[in-house]
């Protein structure tokens, strides 16, 4: 625990009611929380309960609130998801919802899912998520409702916290990608392009890029000179070596350009944008004497088992929650700063996007082993 006083505090049995929620996309290392969360507030005297598929378990009628008890969370370490259930639509302050003349719009549920958790008794909200997430706990705060967050960022992309679990399974999902396409890249004397998860941080394609032995890897914090590429490409070429691996971040962009549209056309399909990996092998096309195949690797860095490092960190995130839950110590989120987890503001969590330093020390690393980076 956090404190030689909160065993004798432990003494003062508390019979709080907390609630938890994962919010957002799924990340490995949630159930770890989940697990975490609900043994160590139980041991603290405090009764949890969980809302399935996020803020929506508590928007349905009739809610979708299920009891947390030790038992219930057996064996769930080594999976990922989250029992729990995610949603990344259901924000209370900007519900989707169709009205009777069929028209799509978003509605205010907010003072709904407050009275729910009034209802209930509930003394603390606890949630579990990302940006998105804490901002909505942030403006839950200004109603008056108690709330405790833990980071969720599978791109690493909050300022709050040094790592986020989900990180370190997603760059090795990348990296074993990243492996499996040299054999087959080098067979067929192609460019293997591998688009992976960073809108607006590119952690995961830096560090699976250097772990994976890419040639080029190309992130969001730097915009790529194609020509660049194509150089390090021929480079490789004229000494013997007829394939190249590339590694994107998804919010990657050439300089001087965005992500381009690929259709908008269909009924009730978002605006949608091309790949940034099929952007670059676009780009590459006719320029270079090799195929260009592109591997976009999505979800599959959200799914499977969690690293053991996973399933540590999320389970530390998940029993410095209870003890700040047992201390009513709200508006409050839980951080891994060095080797300590630690509690800061809620707000610290959402102040901005924790990105890659283009001088930084990684980016060093990965232009001092020869890897090209689009820039200079």
């Amino acid at each position: 625990m956090t404190d030689d006083n909160l065993a004798r505090d432990r003494e003062q049995e508390k019979n709080r009611r907390v609630l938890i929620l994962t919010g957002g996309d799924d990340a490995p290392g949630l159930n770890a929380v989940l697990r975490a969360f609900v043994k160590a507030a139980t041991d603290l005297g405090m009764r949890v309960y969980g809302s399935e598929d996020g803020f929506a378990g508590l928007i349905a009628e009739p809610v979708r609130i299920v009891r947390l008890t030790p038992a219930s969370v057996q064996g769930i370490l080594p999976k990922g998801g989250s029992v729990l259930g995610c949603s990344s639509e259901a924000n209370p302050f900007a519900y989707p919802t169709v009205g009777s003349d069929g028209v799509k719009r978003t509605i205010d549920v907010s003072e709904h899912v407050k009275a729910t958790l009034e209802e209930r008794e509930i003394d603390i909200l606890v949630l579990v998520g990302g940006d998105g997430t804490l901002e909505i706990g942030m403006r839950f705060e200004k109603l008056g409702v108690a709330v405790v967050g833990i980071p969720k960022a599978i791109d690493n992309d909050l300022a709050a916290t040094d790592l986020a679990f989900g990180l370190d399974t997603a760059v090795a999902t990348a990296t074993h990608a990243i492996d499996a396409l040299h054999s087959t890249g080098e067979a067929h004397d192609r460019v293997m392009v591998l688009e992976v998860m960073g809108r607006h941080a590119g952690w995961i394609a830096l560090m699976s890029g250097i772990a994976g032995g890419a040639d080029v890897i190309l992130i969001p914090e730097i915009h790529y000179d194609v020509d660049r590429v194509i150089d390090k490409i021929e480079t490789r070429t004229s000494a013997g070596r007829r394939f190249s691996i590339i590694v994107i971040g998804e919010g990657s962009k050439p300089l001087g350009g965005t992500v381009s549209s690929i259709s908008d056309a269909l009924e009730n399909i978002p605006h949608r944008q091309m790949s940034s990996g099929h952007q670059l092998a676009l780009l590459l096309d006719g320029r270079i004497d090799h195929e260009v195949r592109v591997t976009v690797l999505g979800h599959l860095q959200r799914g499977g088992s969690p690293s053991s490092f996973d399933r540590l960190l999320g389970t530390r995130f998940g029993v410095r929650a209870a003890e700040l839950c047992y201390r009513n110590k709200t508006c409050q989120v839980v951080a891994l700063r060095g080797q300590d987890v630690i509690a800061l503001p809620l707000e610290a969590a959402v102040a901005n996007h924790k990105r890659v330093p283009p001088d930084g020390e990684l980016v060093g690393v990965a232009r001092a082993i020869g890897i090209e980076l689009g820039q200079e």
